[in-house]
């Protein structure tokens, strides 16, 4: 039998795929990166290095499938600085989304142009494992398809609807200069069915990668924002989020549900993945359309900021979003779909936007602001710490977090503490209660939504392929994180 690199003992291991609900008394080893043994009782003598687990929780490490890298400050700043706080919450695999188009590289172009600048930036400067979600903006990222999948090595595509007539935080009519695309197209309905016919396509001439080619989405109409926020500011009653959440109402959400999901049905496209729902609207057209269309394979995805704080709850104008945070009613409802077996993952949405550039002028003006907030490392104590509350077992919040989303975005190394998988897993304390304060995070964001909120779950220790880059709460060692190819047999 193999020695082991490492051995860490006296914990409580969660698997999703596996084990009781609370974990079971298992001892892990590993050798060359990846899980060896997990079983009781392995000697110590058998290992060079000996961790003490201090009768703590491992669970799988994180695959937050919902980032921003680059989206607001350069991605080689953004690598480096959002991987750190992304490790502060037991994720070990971030999934980013990119796009051509202002913001991110301000770059427009083909992707066999764009993406290989993507990579140079990123490399050898995340402490976590990384991989990208594309969005085919143009009718030549259409075409590009095949070779996105087979030279690029991304498998997961993203449509932004809102963009029909909106911008990244308000409206805007000039579509060819915000998102850099041809003068002659537009980013609208019939686009995205072109994207997903595109989509569909590729899945036929790949069967091989078929379950790994999926579609996401951001479920907005754009049509009715732009007409609800010159409602909600020319009555002026409202402000801050309560202003924005309505000029972004819930069943603009739902209506764009219905919509994705009835193109869905007419391109054959069955791998669906409806993002950040926010509100009670957007699950009641997510599950209806489920069952209209029982041959689309939908998955249903929350952040852990909409699971959190409300409108009235979150530290200021930093908690502005899209889709925006919603009333306790609707927080409320999302967290009965999660205990209802409704939803499938949890991601955070994580898009850090530094004070300078979130707030406008005036700086108490939320629609000057600009939308997103950092949240990675709150995904895992957060969840951990509300879910148990609510009788959300550990094996279930290991699998909203880790094995759902491996799954879904072709990451078959990821995802669980079993033989033969990387060994990503980090150490929590389900009995360690804290107070959020935002100078406390490795982000370069200076605020969080979270301010001031208890959570009473704390990740201490964080492991990446076997190297430990988390020790008691702080990050450790070199950026050993790679970028993961997707797209292969």
């Amino acid at each position: 039998m193999n020695r082991l690199d490492t051995l860490v003992k006296n914990v409580t291991v969660v698997r999703p795929d596996a084990g009781p609900d609370g974990g079971e008394s298992l001892d892990i080893g590993i050798v060359d990166g990846r899980f060896a043994r997990i079983e009781a009782g392995i000697p110590a003598e058998e290992a060079d290095v000996v961790i003490d687990g201090r009768g703590l929780l491992a669970f799988p490490g994180v695959v937050d499938a919902h980032q921003h890298w680059g989206i607001y400050n350069p991605l080689a700043e953004d690598t480096d600085t959002e991987s750190r706080a992304s490790a502060q919450g037991g994720v070990t695999t971030g999934l980013t989304y990119m796009r051509t188009g202002q913001y991110y590289l301000n770059s427009g172009g083909p992707y066999r142009e764009f993406f290989p600048k993507v990579l140079e930036a990123s490399q050898g400067r995340s402490f976590i494992d990384y991989a990208f979600h594309l969005a085919p903006m143009s009718k030549q990222h259409i075409d590009e398809i095949p070779s996105i999948i087979s030279d690029l090595g991304v498998t997961s595509f993203k449509i932004f609807m809102f963009y029909g007539s909106h911008g990244l935080h308000g409206a805007s009519s000039d579509q060819s200069s915000f998102l850099m695309i041809p003068p002659d197209e537009r980013y609208d309905l019939a686009h995205f069915e072109f994207v997903m016919r595109g989509i569909a396509k590729a899945r036929e001439e790949r069967p091989d990668l078929a379950d790994q080619i999926s579609l996401s989405l951001h479920c907005e109409t754009a049509e009715i924002m732009t007409a609800y926020t010159k409602m909600v500011q020319a009555d002026g009653s409202l402000s801050g989020l309560a202003a924005y959440s309505a000029s972004r109402p819930p069943h603009s959400e739902g209506l764009a549900v219905t919509i994705a999901s009835f193109l869905a049905d007419e391109t054959g496209l069955p791998n669906i993945n409806l993002l950040h729902l926010s509100s009670a609207k957007a699950l009641t057209a997510a599950m209806r359309m489920a069952a209209a269309f029982p041959h689309v394979d939908f998955r249903r995805e929350v952040t852990i900021g909409h699971l959190l704080a409300d409108l009235d709850t979150a530290h200021g104008l930093g908690g502005k979003v899209n889709p925006p945070l919603r009333p306790r009613e609707d927080v409320e409802a999302l967290w009965q779909h999660m205990l209802d077996g409704n939803l499938d993952w949890v991601a955070s949405d994580h898009a850090c936007c530094k004070d300078e550039q979130k707030f406008g002028d005036p700086r108490d003006d939320v629609f000057a602001a600009r939308s997103g907030f950092g949240g990675a490392e709150y995904l895992l104590p957060g969840l951990v710490s509300e879910g148990s509350k609510r009788g959300l077992s550990y094996k279930r919040i290991a699998e909203l977090t880790s094995w759902a989303p491996a799954r879904r975005y072709g990451l078959p190394g990821k995802g669980t503490i079993a033989e033969g998988y990387d060994a990503d897993f980090c150490l929590v304390d389900p009995s360690s209660s804290w107070t959020v304060h935002a100078d406390e995070s490795d982000s370069t964001q200076e605020y969080t939504p979270f301010e001031g909120f208890e959570i009473g779950a704390r990740v201490t220790d964080t492991w990446v392929r076997g190297q430990q880059v988390l020790e008691g709460g702080n990050v450790v060692g070199q950026p050993r994180g790679r970028f993961i190819r997707r797209g292969q047999a």
